[in-house]
């Protein structure tokens, strides 16, 4: 058999097992660009609704399983947070450790609760989101008064927004 009937020949060739062309191109000054930590535990998310829709909204997204997120709702000027399924909480108690604060509103109620959580968030340098929940509508009193106080704002947002929101922030 000439080599080149070798080449052809149907029998199964065997391949050396090693490292992958990948792992054998990567130099010692490569490899030091390597990140070879784990990505961070969970953020410390608060999610926070300013009226009774933007409550239903994050009920729902409550009963999902999340790391270190925690729901809210306010009624009154904002000092007091009502966590969703527990009790009253201060607000400078719920900013505690906190990373990121996610802002829902579907109406604009609540304006100075607003202004408060989303002071308190910037003099702690907390990430904060607002979620206009007012489908095709591009306009409202809750963009009026969340824009000031998120960092990202998504408008006009949608329900599941809330959760692909938290997912992506790995509360």
């Amino acid at each position: 058999m000439s080599d080149h009937d070798h080449e052809h020949s149907s029998a199964p060739r065997s391949v050396p097992a090693g490292p992958s062309s990948c792992a054998r191109a990567a130099t010692t000054k490569e490899a030091a660009f390597r990140i070879d930590y784990p990505l961070s535990a969970a953020r410390n998310t608060r999610v926070v609704a300013f009226d009774h829709e933007a409550e239903c909204i994050i009920r729902s997204a409550a009963l999902l399983d999340w790391g270190q997120a925690r729901f809210f709702s306010v009624s009154g000027p904002g000092g007091v947070l009502s966590e969703i399924g527990a009790s009253d909480v201060s607000l400078g108690e719920v900013m505690t450790d906190t990373n990121t604060v996610i802002m829902v509103s579907t109406s604009g109620e609540n304006g100075a609760a607003v202004a408060a959580v989303g002071s308190l968030a910037r003099e702690r340098g907390i990430m904060t989101a607002g979620l206009v929940v007012t489908p095709g509508a591009l306009t409202s009193d809750a963009l009026f008064h969340l824009r000031p106080h998120a960092r990202i704002l998504l408008v006009p947002a949608e329900e599941d927004d809330l959760i692909e929101l938290l997912r992506a922030t790995r509360a």
